[in-house]
């Protein structure tokens, strides 16, 4: 094949592969189907006395690993922060959405919190997921005015929270905004790898069952 020949098949191919990964991007500003749970809930997750809203429940330790979300959930993950409890958090939610087959896209927060879940929310997802303590007092002004928007914090809480906005936290963790006190001191060394990634499957499985506007405690 002569040079020519090779670098017009070599543009097709490539055309084709640009045509084939921009089929794979979905278009947010359409509807879809709304997420729902795969798998159930193991023992121990669920209280036995339905939980008051802004109440802390104790999950047992796994009960939310057979859950899964179906493919196709639309979810912002919402940062602002540069430190590494965010770090980590981000990673155990990106691993998160390729295992579930998740449709993730990443907002910056960083320049204004405001405007940040403001743009978060205007992708119109399934979920916002948040990292980070910097953002709670911003989310605590924003969330009950959009009731209509899921957000999921993880690794710190709202004090008040709507019933809109479901937290995950542990000891050591547990933020709660400016000028209030957390429910145990603060410890960046809590935020591990593993405990991050049951954080996001724990916090996933609770609003996919309808468990929202509580916190869950996975210590």
């Amino acid at each position: 094949m002569g040079s020519r020949h090779l670098a017009a098949s070599c543009l097709a191919t490539g055309l084709l592969c640009a045509l084939l990964l921009s089929g794979c991007a979905s278009d947010w500003s359409q509807p879809h189907e709304a997420p729902t749970p795969v798998g159930t809930l193991g023992a121990g997750f669920v209280p036995t006395a339905t939980p008051s809203p802004e109440a802390t429940i104790l999950p047992a330790s796994g009960s939310w690993d057979d859950v899964r979300a179906s493919p196709g959930m639309r979810v912002v993950l919402l940062t602002a922060d540069a430190d590494a409890p965010t770090a980590t958090i981000s990673e155990a939610v990106r691993t998160w959405a390729r295992e579930n087959g998740a449709d993730l896209r990443e907002v910056s927060a960083a320049d204004d919190h405001i405007d940040g879940i403001v743009a978060a929310m205007d992708e119109n997802p399934d979920l916002i997921v948040t990292g980070g303590n910097s953002l709670i007092d911003a989310l605590a002004a924003v969330t009950p005015n959009h009731l209509d928007r899921q957000f999921l914090v993880l690794g710190a809480e709202l004090a008040e929270p709507t019933h809109n906005v479901t937290a995950v936290d542990w000891t050591g963790a547990s933020f709660r905004g400016e000028g209030l006190g957390a429910a145990s001191a603060y410890d960046e060394a809590t935020f591990t790898p593993e405990r991050s990634a049951a954080a996001v499957r724990a916090g996933v499985a609770a609003v996919l069952h309808g468990m929202t506007g509580i916190v869950l405690w996975i210590d």
